[in-house]
């Protein structure tokens, strides 16, 4: 009877255990919710015992935000913007949902300017390719200019050489009538 007995509370036990167990995951499983976000993003929140809750959205693309932090304790409700630099900035001014905002708005309402470097480049660039057009037709229109000077000489040289061969001509004429009587 003895053996009965302990077998009994060691089922109780386990099966106690067990329960135990399932509903703390349960509630574990409640507390903690991970959705996909807007702008790339992935977005977990979780409460805890407190009532406490935090929603953390992180950008997998975003040059100029990591993450913001969005937490609401006994109905005030604070926003904390990371850089990727690791900068923190709290968002003072009411800017929108800052889990539907696109990181840029995001990185515009923490002060961070967008990098200029890139855009700034590719106006030289734009600026290059322009001038390098421009030099193509000035070039073209040198070798135009040159084409002409080129036919000019030649015309020139040309009609010096005929009257130079005329003048020949006639001079040996002369002289031929002057030494032959």
């Amino acid at each position: 009877m003895n053996r009965k007995l302990l077998i009994g509370a060691f089922v109780i036990a386990l099966a106690s255990f067990f329960v135990g167990c399932s509903s703390s995951e349960q509630a574990n499983a409640n507390q903690t919710i991970t959705t996909t976000g807007p702008d790339n993003s992935e977005i977990v929140t979780t409460t805890d015992s407190t009532g406490t809750r935090t929603e953390t959205r992180t950008f997998r693309d975003n040059g100029r935000v990591a993450r913001v932090v969005v937490t609401t304790r006994d109905g005030r409700r604070t926003v904390k913007v990371y850089s990727k630099t690791g900068e923190e900035r709290e968002l003072t001014q009411e800017v929108g949902d800052a889990l539907a905002l696109t990181g840029d708005k995001i990185a515009e309402a923490a002060g961070w300017v967008a990098d200029k470097t890139t855009t700034g480049v590719n106006e030289v660039g734009d600026k290059a390719e322009d001038v390098g057009d421009k030099a193509k037709t000035v070039g073209r229109e040198v070798g135009d200019k040159a084409e002409d000077v080129g036919d000019k000489t030649t015309s020139t040289a040309k009609t010096v050489a005929n009257k130079s061969a005329d003048a020949a001509k006639k001079t040996g004429r002369t002289i031929k009538k002057v030494v032959t009587p």
